[in-house]
Formats: C-alpha cells, structure tokens, sequence
C-alpha cells in the first residue's frame, strides 16, 4: 500500500493539551495514534495555559485544539470529539457500522468515562499510599523543572483538594466497598475479552477501548493499590495496556459477529446493569426532582453521593441513541439486554 502524506498544514490539524495522569488525555492520544491522525501533544494543564491559545468554555483535560492561529478552536468532552474526528478524518474508525454494535459501543463507551472514572478517582485519593504517590506526579506533569522546595507544597495543596472532592464522584466510607468490588470483577472481565478477541468490540478497537484503557492506565500503572491488583489478578490485561497505547500499526480487524455477542459481552452487560444502571436511574431522578443529593440501592448496598447533572444528560444521551435504532436492530438490542439490567434504563422514567 502506498504511504500517503499530509501537507504541512494539515500536520498540525489536531492537537491536545492534556496529561498523563488525565484518563481521558490518554484515551484521546491512543486513539489519534491507532487511527494515524497527525496530533501533536502539548503535556501540560490549564494552570499554564499556552500564550495565544483560547481557552475552552469549561476547563477540562484533554482540551482539544481544531485548526490554526486566529482560526484555532478548542474543544472538550472525548465522546463528541471522537465523532468529530470520525467526520473529519476517513480511515480505521472506531465506530463500528452496524447499528447494533454502535449502540454497545456508546454504552460501553459510556461505562467506561463514567462509572469506572468512579474507581480511578477513589482509588488515587482514598489511601493514603496512593494519595501520596499522585500529588508529585501530578505537579512533574505539568512540568518537570519545578523545584522540590516549589512542587512539594503544590502536591499537598493539590492532594488536599482531591480529597476533599471525593464525595464529588461518590467515593466515601459508604459506597467504597460497591466501587472495589466492581473494579476487581472487571479486571477478570476485561482479561476474558481480551484473550477471547483482543477488544469489546472484535480483533480491532472502538471508542469502548479507548476510554477502558484511559481509565485502566491510570489504575493499573499510576496508582499503586489498584496496579497490585490487576497484576495479580491479570498480568494479560496490565500488558494490553501497554499495547493499547500505540496501536499505530496494528493490522485492521474484524467487528465481532451479531451471533457472537452475548458469549463475549454478557458478563459485561450484566456489569454495568449491576452497578451503572441504577446509579443513572436514581441520579435523574434526583436531578429531576430538583434534589442535590440522592441515595440509591446498588449492588444490594447502600450508595450515597450528591448529584451529577451531566450524568443525568447520559441517561438520556443513552435512551435517545436507543430510540434512533430501526425496529429489527432495538428488537435485537432489547433481547440481548434482556435480565442484564441494563434494560431498566429503557423501562424506568426518572420521577419529577
């Protein structure tokens, strides 16, 4: 096959500020990489913005860069991003064709920013082991020349506002036990997929990998408590990271067959009607009844934690992506759901 190249100007096209210790920075710089997206990353933070680049409407990493000089754009939220790079940039899409495969892949895709950021986050600032093993590395990130006389107190004061947001994502005393139990059961579910395909979705990668593995490089790498785990429970998933982080020349593969579904993602599916399904229900019907915190049941226990909005915009990001489906492919959706829980999100309206 040939090799084609780019003009000069279309080199730089995209590129990210973000940093490795941002879940989603490292799920948007593996994907440009797979899908051969000329990028160019500027590992730094918000706290020292680059002269002449805007600012996003909401601070968040990775901020995403479209364009140049005057004309420069900047973007964040991963999920649009990725549909945007789609829209842009033809060649090894993450996003499979099949409508039925693209639903699991926005759900999958879903869990993965949203329920297991719940693990990353509570396992960084919950130990005092972990905690202590961030702060540092999160100051170096931004950049490595700071003094240790000027580092250290950023760390502390860093670490201590962390920890003080905990009960932001839901990590407290009361949902710990739910939120570690779900992260040892996925690393067993995670390396079953891998070793039966390679990926969620089949021998090539969606968008449902990229946001697992940004949130895996954080727990099975950075922090040190849940990196014991994944390596003793799965050397196979802790070396897919490594793989996963530049998959520039992985041959294309195949989308998992329709028949082949429910042997590879039942357990998954039955994961996240376990655990992400209720908390979306109860947190629309929180957000719907005007109320600032909720408790829920989940997994049979207790779980307790403000109000998040925009999760509350997932729920029906997730129901209006089923709705879009034709009758043969929801039919197909709602009979592999079927027992997982997951088919709750279609069947339950968030009480006013």
């Amino acid at each position: 096959m040939p090799i084609k190249t780019m003009s000069e100007d279309a080199m730089h096209a995209v590129e990210l500020l973000g940093a490795p210790g941002s879940p989603y920075s490292r799920k948007m710089l593996a994907l440009l990489r797979y899908r051969r997206i000329a990028h160019r990353m500027i590992w730094g933070s918000h706290m020292n913005p680059m002269p002449g680049y805007p600012a996003p409407k909401v601070k968040l990493l990775p901020t995403v860069y479209f364009g140049e000089g005057d004309a420069r754009e900047a973007v964040v939220d991963s999920t649009p991003i990725i549909r945007r790079l789609e829209a842009e940039h033809a060649g090894r899409s993450v996003i499979p064709e099949d409508e039925l495969l693209r639903f699991l892949d926005i759900l999958i895709e879903d869990f993965a920013d949203e329920w297991m950021t719940k693990a990353m986050f509570h396992y960084r600032w919950h130990y005092s082991e972990d905690a202590a093993n961030a702060g540092p590395l999160l100051i170096f990130w931004q950049d490595s020349t700071y003094t240790d006389a000027v580092a250290r107190p950023m760390a502390d004061g860093f670490a201590k506002r962390q920890i003080d947001r905990l009960y932001v994502v839901g990590s407290n005393d009361t949902t710990a036990p739910i939120i570690e139990a779900s992260y040892k059961r996925l690393v067993g579910i995670f390396d079953r997929i891998v070793q039966r395909q390679g990926f969620v979705l089949g021998t090539r990668p969606s968008a449902a990998d990229f946001a697992i593995y940004g949130q895996l490089t954080q727990l099975g790498i950075v922090d040190p408590t849940p990196a014991r785990i994944m390596a003793a429970a799965s050397p196979r998933l802790r070396a897919w990271l490594d793989r996963v982080e530049d998959l520039s020349g992985l041959p294309d593969g195949q989308w998992l067959g329709l028949a082949s579904l429910w042997g590879h993602l039942g357990e998954l599916l039955a994961e996240i009607g376990r655990v992400y399904v209720p908390f979306l229900l109860a947190n629309a019907q929180a957000a719907a009844a005007g109320k600032s915190e909720f408790e829920a049941t989940i997994d049979g226990q207790l779980w307790t934690q403000p109000v998040f909005p925009y999760q509350a915009k997932c729920l029906l990001t997730l129901r209006a992506a089923r709705e879009a489906l034709s009758e043969d492919a929801r039919q197909a959706l709602d009979a592999l759901l079927a027992g997982t829980g997951c088919n709750e999100m279609f069947v339950a309206e968030p009480a006013a």
